[in-house]
């Protein structure tokens, strides 16, 4: 893989990269109403944000719900990225993260068609299937030891 950073965005700098991308993926490729996919909640999570070759190219966003549970929000990744594992490499970040912060919990609303890469990482499916913003999503939760890290 070329060269390949994944940090804790700066929102004042970035934030203007992590919508280009969400629009280009949620927006443009899936029809996502732009009301639903930026609900005011981004001011208040954590961001991470991956450079391929010193280009933007995917987002997560990370919402604390209580000091026992974390949501992972909105993993994107630009259509000229995909499949290289870089949305599996945003998600381990974005879990080390919550690990560092002593967050025994994280729970995603997976989009059914690609809950097999949060199965990789030992999301565990809960419930039936539901739709959010007009698309199949299931309900996954992860627990973890506080202190585990993941490779």
């Amino acid at each position: 893989m070329s060269n390949l950073v994944i940090k804790v965005a700066d929102l004042r700098e970035e934030f203007p990269q992590i919508q280009a991308i969400r629009i280009s993926v949620f927006q443009q490729e899936q029809g996502v109403d732009p009301a639903l996919e930026f609900d005011g909640k981004d001011d208040i999570s954590d961001h991470l944000i991956a450079y391929l070759d010193g280009e933007a190219v995917g987002t997560t966003r990370i919402r604390y719900l209580d000091e026992k549970t974390a949501k992972i929000e909105r993993l994107a990744v630009l259509s000229i990225a995909r499949g290289q594992g870089i949305g599996k490499k945003i998600m381990v970040e974005a879990l080390q993260l919550i690990a560092s912060k002593n967050i025994p919990e994280v729970v995603i609303h997976a989009q059914e068609y690609v809950k097999s890469l949060y199965q990789k990482l030992d999301f565990v499916e809960e419930g039936e299937i539901f739709q959010e913003a007009g698309i199949d999503h299931v309900i996954m939760r992860k627990k973890f030891y506080i202190g585990q890290f993941f490779l």
